[in-house]
């Protein structure tokens, strides 16, 4: 599986997985007319600033064999004052097609991502899941990661969620 990092002629395709697998997997946690509204041209523009700008998070692509973006991950130091920016990153995101799911795409994603900290200086990980989301907080708990006791409601779409912080100490 062919994970590398992201460059900027990626960003559709990028739009097109976070699209994608939001519309597929908070289906029953996010109204439907949010979901179907998420545009990936709006979204391609967003990953294309996020890929080139200056100070940009690191971003991974995973890549079928047909050379089309299939998964990605994105990170960067923790953004907040609660953890150590230095040792701590926040993995803000990680998503694929749902064609995939299941097939070991994001577990190579993941161990990937888990490299590219590691090499970066990064002892700890942390991220943001859904607490309604059995099937990502699933995998995240089979790769080791663990929920700290750290919760957050956030609106979304219209809806007030509770999101969950996962950490993860970090081994290749």
């Amino acid at each position: 599986m062919p994970i590398r990092e992201a460059l900027p002629g990626d960003a559709a395709g990028v739009a097109a997985v976070h699209v994608l697998s939001w519309r597929a997997a908070y289906r029953d946690l996010l109204p439907g007319p949010y979901l179907d509204a998420l545009d990936v041209e709006e979204r391609t523009a967003i990953w294309r600033a996020r890929i080139t700008a200056p100070e940009r998070p690191t971003v991974l692509v995973e890549t079928g064999p047909d050379g089309r973006v299939r998964a990605f991950s994105c990170f960067r130091a923790w953004p907040d004052e609660d953890l150590d920016r230095r040792t701590t990153a926040e993995l803000s995101a990680l998503y694929a097609l749902p064609e995939v799911w299941g097939t070991g795409v994001g577990r190579a994603l993941l161990a990937a991502s888990t490299e590219a900290l590691v090499a970066s200086g990064f002892r700890t990980a942390a991220l943001w899941v859904f607490a309604g989301n059995a099937r990502g907080r699933r995998f995240y708990e089979a790769a080791g990661w663990r929920p700290d006791g750290e919760a957050v409601r956030e609106e979304t779409g219209g809806r007030v969620l509770e999101e969950l912080r996962y950490r993860g100490d970090l081994f290749t």
